[in-house]
């Protein structure tokens, strides 16, 4: 017989949830009862390691499986030797393992000729909880200070963009792949006081300087975050464009022909704005540019999140969806790199990647605005 210690009271915490268990909960029972019965079904049910569970004592207990020999089939079918010794390989990573337990999974498992189909469940599991971690990473990224907070995000997107690669091969499209559209991310907080600053900076040494504004395309309107000073950034491409004179007064006409001075924007405030000038266009522009990366990366991350909240969106389709929201981070990041020089640079060669958590890194001094050549900017 199975040996059995007393039961504790963290065996009744061992798979407690504070809501229902998933599905793949029980995907995960039904396949270590299987096993136990079983354990020829080992070589069937494919490509499954231990991380791929989400319970820490089913993972401790399908490792045990990998390591442990199984007798003889026709010792398992008169012994308990099995599920003994894979209790004793076990407890020591999941103390609250017991024999009961052992049999509640054999007991749960509705037949052992499905393993093949439960490890797929598991298998979708982990790919569902991954794509998340990925999204959290990538939303940390965008949030974290740092020397080069635009790299670290792209190197995240990046890495995201290879598991979902990884999915796309891993697990079959099937009709309907395209998601549900989930919820749109709640809206960005307002523009802080240094948010404000840089985008007056930048329009105000772009009315001293507008022949730079030509070698500025890659900034565009909705890179700003307060929609007055994207407006009047129009203005200045709109003079530019057509060659007419650029300086505060001709703004401040082209201002009033488009119907901005109105809403508490007026003459006096944008001729305030326009004041005091310091460095070149190209400094403010990388890091109101640099903003709006950070921006849409976290935007990105929080609709993948989105899309993995929902249970009933195959693997399939939240592969399809994420790479669909990483998408929209192409654009910016193609004009990041034009901004910054680095036209050169390329993704990460795509590599099977686990995500860790990015280590902190102390902030850069924050650039000179007084440097006339454009330069990748601290934040």
């Amino acid at each position: 017989m199975m040996s059995d210690a007393p039961r504790t009271e963290a065996d009744e915490d061992l798979l407690q949830y504070p809501a229902p268990p998933p599905v793949v909960h029980y995907a995960e029972q039904a396949l270590l009862g299987a096993l136990l019965l079983v354990p020829e079904r080992l070589k069937a049910i494919g490509p499954l390691e231990p991380e791929h569970f989400a319970n820490t004592a089913h993972s401790a207990l399908f490792a045990a499986m990998r390591t442990v020999s199984p007798p003889a089939p026709e010792v398992h079918r008169t012994s308990p030797v099995w599920p003994n010794q894979l209790l004793a390989a076990a407890q020591p990573q999941a103390r609250a393992l017991t024999a009961a337990y052992l049999h509640t999974l054999i007991s749960i498992c509705p037949t052992d000729a499905h393993a093949p189909a439960y490890a797929q469940i598991v298998r979708s599991g982990h790919a569902r909880r991954v794509l998340r971690r990925h999204a959290g990473l990538l939303a940390q990224a965008a949030h974290a200070p740092g020397p080069d907070p635009a790299g670290a995000a792209l190197a995240r997107a990046d890495q995201l963009a290879v598991y979902l690669d990884e999915l796309v091969t891993t697990f079959s499209s099937h009709r309907g792949s395209m998601p549900r559209i989930p919820p749109a991310p709640a809206p960005a907080a307002e523009a802080s006081v240094e948010v404000e600053d840089e985008e007056r900076m930048l329009l105000a040494t772009a009315a001293a300087h507008p022949d730079h504004l030509p070698q500025m395309r890659w900034l565009h309107e909705n890179d700003f975050n307060v929609p007055a000073h994207a407006a009047l950034f129009a203005c200045l491409n709109a003079l530019a464009r057509r060659g007419s004179p650029v300086d505060p007064i001709t703004l401040l006409w082209e201002a009033q022909q488009r119907g901005l001075l109105r809403d508490g924007l007026g003459p006096t405030e944008v001729l305030d704005l326009l004041a005091h000038s310091a460095g070149a266009p190209e400094h403010w522009g990388q890091k109101v540019l640099q903003r709006a990366l950070l921006g849409q990366a976290s935007a990105v991350a929080a609709r993948i999140e989105a899309l993995t909240t929902d249970e009933a969106t195959s693997v399939h389709q939240l592969a399809t969806g994420s790479r669909r929201a990483l998408s929209a981070l192409s654009s910016v990041r193609g004009r990041w790199q034009q901004a910054t020089g680095n036209l050169a640079e390329k993704p990460a060669a795509r590599q099977p990647a686990v995500p860790r958590a990015p280590a902190v890194r102390t902030p850069a001094a924050r650039a000179d605005p007084a440097t006339r050549t454009p330069s990748r900017p601290g934040r």
